[in-house]
């Protein structure tokens, strides 16, 4: 059995303009996520954590950016028309770069290694728990001064 020559595989990927077209989304996205990492520095420098005490910086980051995260998809999905480059921007770049579940992780990591179980443990759930309620109770409150809005 012979290979076939590289010239005759079709691999399904679409060519020329349309991904041409996700151009400007994976540019926004960049540039976004830069942003939000960088304003998560930013929070890590003004509110450093002790060696092996609790992440506070990191867990407030991850909780107000889910609360936001809420607020802007009810907005984005269920409120105003925005151009097809915000929510890749705000939503996947900035917001995505500004929460920061790598670091989390890192930090519950470091806090096994500086003998600290229960606070690691302490740190994994509480994070976990804060981001989705954060989420939900964001979206939900959204929600409810939109539709006092419309009356």
């Amino acid at each position: 059995m012979t290979a076939p020559q590289a010239g005759r595989l079709r691999t399904g990927v679409p060519r020329g303009p349309r991904t041409a077209g996700q151009l400007p989304v994976v540019a926004v996205v960049a540039v976004g996520g830069g942003l939000g990492a960088v304003a998560r520095y930013a929070a890590a420098l003004w509110w450093p954590a002790r060696t092996g005490g609790f992440p506070w910086a990191t867990f407030w980051v991850n909780v107000t950016g889910c609360a936001v995260i809420g607020v802007f998809l009810v907005l984005v999905t269920e409120a105003v028309t925005a151009h097809r480059l915000v929510r890749p921007f705000f939503g996947t770049g900035v917001l995505g770069g500004f929460t920061t579940f790598s670091t989390y992780a890192v930090d519950a990591r470091g806090l096994f290694g500086a003998g600290r179980p229960a606070t690691a443990l302490t740190y994994l759930a509480a994070t976990l728990c804060a981001a989705l309620l954060a989420v939900w109770l964001a979206a939900t409150a959204t929600r409810r001064v939109l539709s006092r809005r419309q009356r």
